[in-house]
């Protein structure tokens, strides 16, 4: 060390502006205004940073060291029994839990229409070792029950119900019955799951709805906490006090592969559930569950998509997720293959047990550029936030076009910053055909129950998810 020591005071100490000397004859005539640069939704980034304090109070994730988070794995095979043979494949290859993805039409996860059903896909698994999530849209009450089912009232089940009716509205731009009652519905079915299974969580308060369709950092963050304070007012008008209550609730996010980004979003949304939790009297710290982004996800050279893939879990795990559900690098072309499936588990263990990402509680802590994008970004949300809880709530915001309109304008932004550089499609295209094996498989519709509920349609502007490459693939 002393050594070490004696060696780097040999060199000159180094100010911002001898930094910026240097970038002046570079520059030439251009001003050192030109490498400023603002992100989609009007957040400055300064091309440096002094280094900085993290704040004292600043609310850390509580990591295991030799298992930092949970490496989930969605299944989405529209057929139950080949859907089951994946989950315990991931969990023997080295995934610690499922992501159940449930779509009676097929086309978008497994047709499951009863408890049998999810009971196929579940065979084998211990669910007491495992944990389980369930992502059902707006049969999330009837899934939960099957779930259940499932697990035979076992306490120490580790059972993720993830009801989330507010993204399923605001992505399909309509409800069966009003978007009220589901949450009603929702959090009745929750209350009572809670006094079977104690270590359930009930509610996953998601902004990926916001990130899918193409809006920004802040308001995937806001309407999360906005779903996360009407989830909670929901549990508790059914039955739970305010603690509890929080404390069934998780936070779902977005990872892409603006990883600085991410680490920020992330140590962001831990700032906001903190302030949020201290406003209404409670402690429950924040879990996140961060899943890959789809729209990140290019057709073109698929296998460019490893790289993207590997830059969001890497931000995903260094931002403090407790759990990571990454994709495919084929999901953007069809169903995945074991080879495809195995590389995205292999990519978070070798981040976790090789690169030992989760061994530093924070590692970012003190990095100017994070420091300063958590704070822009959580004062942003913040403000988006508490705009929603002015306009009425979570409900009355998606109604009345005020998320639908903030998405929009970051995406006017985005387009008008010019073509992104995507690898794969506008940086380095390929120069030869690189083929990838998806599987094929034909969907095939079940009679799942109705999720109807009585009362007229809830109604809003969708948010549609959208392809970042797919203007540019087009071309």
């Amino acid at each position: 060390m002393t050594d070490i020591a004696a060696s780097l005071s040999a060199f000159p100490a180094v100010t911002a502006d001898d930094w910026r000397a240097l970038v002046a004859k570079t520059l030439k005539d251009a001003p050192f205004e030109s490498l400023r640069r603002k992100t989609a939704e009007g957040l400055d980034v300064e091309p440096l940073y002094e280094p900085a304090h993290r704040p004292a109070a600043f609310p850390l994730a509580a990591r295991d060291a030799e298992r930092p988070w949970d490496v989930r794995m969605a299944v989405v095979h529209p057929d139950a029994g080949r859907a089951g043979r994946d989950l315990l494949g991931d969990l023997e290859g080295g995934a610690a839990s499922g992501l159940i993805v449930i779509d009676p039409a097929g086309a978008e996860g497994v047709a499951l229409e009863s408890a049998a059903d999810l009971a196929r896909v579940l065979d084998g698994v211990m669910l007491e070792l495992a944990p389980v999530a369930l992502d059902a849209g707006f049969l999330g009450p009837k899934a939960a029950d099957w779930l259940s089912s499932a697990a035979k009232g076992s306490p120490t089940a580790l059972l993720l119900f993830h009801m989330d009716p507010l993204s399923a509205f605001a992505r399909a731009g309509e409800s069966p019955g009003p978007i009220e009652s589901h949450l009603i519905s929702a959090a009745t079915v929750g209350v009572r799951l809670a006094q079977a299974y104690p270590k359930a969580s009930l509610f996953l308060a998601s902004g990926r709805v916001v990130h899918e369709a193409g809006g920004g950092e802040a308001g995937e963050l806001a309407f999360a906490m906005a779903a996360a304070v009407a989830y909670a007012k929901a549990l508790v008008r059914a039955g739970l006090n305010m603690a509890e209550a929080f404390e069934r609730i998780q936070i779902g996010l977005s990872a892409d592969a603006d990883y600085f980004t991410v680490i920020a979003k992330l140590r962001a949304a831990r700032v906001l559930w903190a302030r949020i939790t201290d406003a209404c009297g409670v402690e429950a710290p924040a879990r996140i569950e961060v899943r890959s982004s789809q729209r990140m996800l290019a057709v073109q050279d698929p296998w460019t998509n490893m790289l993207r893939l590997t830059s969001a879990a890497f931000g995903a795990a260094v931002g403090g997720a407790d759990a990571v559900a990454l994709g495919t690098f084929t999901d953007a072309l069809g169903l995945p293959t074991a080879f495809a499936r195995r590389q995205s588990r292999n990519t978070q263990l070798v981040l976790m047990e090789e690169a030992n990402l989760g061994r530093v509680a924070d590692p970012a802590a003190g990095s100017g550029y994070v420091e300063a994008l958590t704070d822009e970004i959580a004062k942003a949300a913040w403000s988006q936030f508490q705009s929603v809880e002015a306009a009425g709530g979570l409900v009355a915001a998606l109604t009345g076009g005020l998320i639908a309109e903030g998405v929009e304008k970051v995406r006017t932004a985005r387009t008008a910053a010019g073509a992104p550089k995507i690898v794969g499609v506008t940086a380095f295209p390929p120069t030869q055909e690189a083929p990838v094996e998806v599987e094929q498989a034909t969907p095939k519709a079940v009679e799942a129950p109705s999720p109807r509920l009585p009362g007229p349609d809830g109604h809003c502007p969708p948010l549609a998810p959208v392809s970042l490459a797919q203007v540019e693939e087009a071309a």
